[in-house]
């Protein structure tokens, strides 16, 4: 009965501290989200289908891996509230990124019309304007260190398929390695992935669209300490 009433317990003060994240844009787009998912045995599914329809042909292939599935119960409540404040402190301190909370995750989209991280045409360089806003990320990434990252880069149709999806590898590598490199992140929380051109979000036939595919996704998921530590505090501590 002491267990089961702690769990009530533990319940209870996530449900409010999800309730009171609830002015932040993207904790409040994600019942609606969640509620029209459908999450296979292998997990990320709505994850996937933001960063793009190609999981698993891309990149290095390990996406769907490093996304895992999405914690049930009171444990998951417990995730959510964590991941639902994480996304609230990225929208305070980020200008301009479009931030979504889906499943266990966190999808920022920095895209090449309005987000602030910027590549010039054939580049994979960062810039400073870009810096700045890495920046800014990397801080929140530090002050929540209990989670994993994932950088995703794709790109417009124009050019060659081949060239594209080298360039999207060295725009997302160049992020990566700029979080564990000048900014001291630890390697071991990030995953990059590209996919060129084959995973649009808008049309390639015009300048505004091609600009918005021209986009580098950082997924932000718990990791196995967050879990493991959700699932403990849920279960009375046994």
């Amino acid at each position: 009965m002491k267990r089961y009433m702690k769990q009530i317990a533990t319940l209870s003060l996530a449900m409010v501290l999800i309730f009171g994240l609830s002015s932040c844009e993207a904790t409040r787009n994600a019942n609606n989200k969640q509620k029209g998912a459908v999450i296979g045995a292998a997990g990320g599914a709505v994850l996937g289908a933001i960063l793009g329809n190609n999981i698993g042909k891309g990149g290095n292939g390990e996406l769907g891996a490093v996304i895992g599935g999405v914690v049930g119960g009171a444990a998951g409540v417990l995730i959510g509230a964590k991941m639902d404040k994480n996304a609230q402190k990225i929208e305070e301190e980020v200008p301009g990124a479009k931030v979504e909370r889906v499943d266990d995750g966190i999808v920022i989209t920095f895209d090449g019309e309005n987000s602030g991280v910027y590549f010039d045409t054939n580049k994979y360089n960062i810039n400073d304007d870009s810096k700045t806003t890495l920046d800014r990320l990397a801080a929140v990434l530090v002050e929540f260190p209990d989670t994993d990252v994932v950088v995703v880069g794709h790109t417009d149709s124009t050019g060659s398929a081949e060239y594209n999806m080298t360039l999207s590898k060295n725009r997302a590598q160049s992020v990566t390695n700029y979080f564990t490199g000048p900014k001291g992140l630890s390697p071991g929380r990030f995953t990059t992935n590209w996919f060129g051109e084959e995973s649009p979000i808008a049309t390639n036939d015009t300048a505004e669209g091609r600009a918005q595919n021209r986009r580098v996704n950082i997924v932000i998921v718990p990791n196995e300490k967050m879990k493991q530590e959700a699932e403990q505090e849920a279960g009375g501590g046994n």
